[in-house]
């Protein structure tokens, strides 16, 4: 008996210090490092708060992107400009790309020193988090400021004049800048600053997941798929790209150990035990929040186009992606290896609102829908007839003039 029991508390032992990476990766909680292991209500609670600040990014990011998306068609129909989106091709390339960029940076690790190009990356992520935080916070702090606090409106513009070249003058004015902000921008603008900074001196997880967080809202809301058949082009790409550099090689797992920037989000598996200073985390990557992300977005749009009054499609991918990522959870934890998240976001993401586009009958709309649709130029009457002469074949032709001839006559 005490045999299986030194058995059981062994085997307890080994789950409590096991390390897991990938897509939801667990920090490494053995004696050995120092780090505190965790405990299973540490642990649930980590898990538990990652799958909510998942979700979170997406739901209101997919908000955020109807009003963009509105703004966007606004802007269309006066300037005649159509918005960036991401086009099939563009789709194709992408994991191709991605691919690229993340064996560059495993070399670059391999190569240079770790610490001075962190400092580079974690001086570029300051600048980009303080814009996206600023942009998050912009319809919160607003509605928070008083409204006995006046709101001034203020034009930065940096103007080239017009240029004489030859013949033609040129009497247009180019704006090299053109930004519009009020007293309200300006107060985000140093909320956002001061968060910036607490990550760049102190690097500390709630500052990394204040600014994983505003990357990923804006990701969701700013990167818009055009179309359902980009958007499973795209989705199957990054399934692909996910499986082979997480099981296939070593070299996500290695730049996610090197990359010091807040790309993640993160929770403390010992925070019951050593408060805000624990350094036990377990981590989600962003990437796993924000290509799904995109995805469910299209589909809310879709859903209101569609002018009903459920938000079917959008609701029933948001579920299936929650199942998603609890289902790599529970992988992860059973085989104690590195799972990507993809492998099971994807099929979950993808399979849902085609059978349920299958089962309403609207499968034929949800493949035709298109964020920006192209629009046909319009053809005149006379030029319809044109080329309606031009396709009558002359058999016909000809008893045309026939039957012309015997009316005159």
């Amino acid at each position: 008996m005490a045999e299986v029991v030194e058995e059981v508390i062994a085997q307890i032992q080994e789950n409590l210090t096991a390390t897991v990476e990938g897509a939801v990766e667990e920090g490494a909680a053995t004696n050995a490092t120092g780090k505190t292991p965790s405990t299973p209500e540490g642990m649930a609670l980590a898990y538990g708060t990652l799958v909510v600040m998942a979700l979170l990014p997406i739901f209101f990011g997919s908000l955020r992107s109807v009003k963009h998306h509105k703004e966007q068609s606004t802007a269309f129909a006066k300037t005649g400009e159509k918005p960036d989106t991401m086009s099939s091709k563009d789709a194709m390339m992408f994991p191709i790309m991605a691919s690229c960029a993340l064996f560059g940076l495993y070399m670059f690790f391999k190569i240079f020193s770790k610490e001075n190009i962190n400092y580079l990356l974690t001086g570029y992520f300051f600048f980009l988090g303080v814009m996206a935080l600023s942009h998050l916070l912009s319809p919160v702090i607003s509605s928070l400021i008083p409204a006995s606090i006046p709101k001034i409106p203020y034009h930065l513009s940096f103007v080239q004049g017009p240029q004489e070249g030859g013949e033609k003058k040129s009497k247009e004015k180019k704006y090299l800048i053109d930004y519009r902000f009020t007293t309200h921008d300006v107060v985000c603008f140093i909320v956002a600053l001061i968060i910036s900074v607490w990550y760049l001196v102190q690097k500390h997880w709630i500052a990394n997941n204040l600014l994983g967080l505003s990357f990923a809202v804006n990701g969701v809301e700013l990167l818009h798929l055009n179309n359902i058949a980009t958007g499973c082009i795209l989705l199957c790409g990054l399934f692909v790209y996910d499986i082979f550099w997480v099981f296939g090689t070593n070299v996500m797992v290695t730049v996610a150990k090197s990359f010091e920037a807040p790309i993640k989000i993160v929770f403390p598996q010992d925070l019951m035990t050593n408060g805000l200073s624990a350094s036990n985390f377990a981590v989600l990557g962003l990437g796993d929040i924000v290509i799904p992300g995109i995805f469910i977005a299209l589909l809310l749009r879709f859903d209101n186009s569609l002018k009903r009054k459920s938000k079917t499609y959008f609701y029933a991918t948001f579920i299936a992606y929650f199942v998603g990522l609890l289902a790599t959870i529970f992988v992860m934890h059973v085989f104690k290896h590195a799972q990507p998240a993809l492998l099971y976001l994807v099929p979950a993401c993808l399979g849902t609102p085609l059978l349920l586009a299958v089962l309403k009958g609207d499968l034929k709309k949800l493949l035709a829908y298109e964020d920006h649709p192209e629009e046909k130029p319009k053809v005149s009457k006379k030029e319809n007839n044109a080329n309606a002469e031009k396709s009558t074949p002359p058999a016909k032709k000809e008893t045309k003039a026939k039957k012309e001839a015997k009316k005159a006559k």
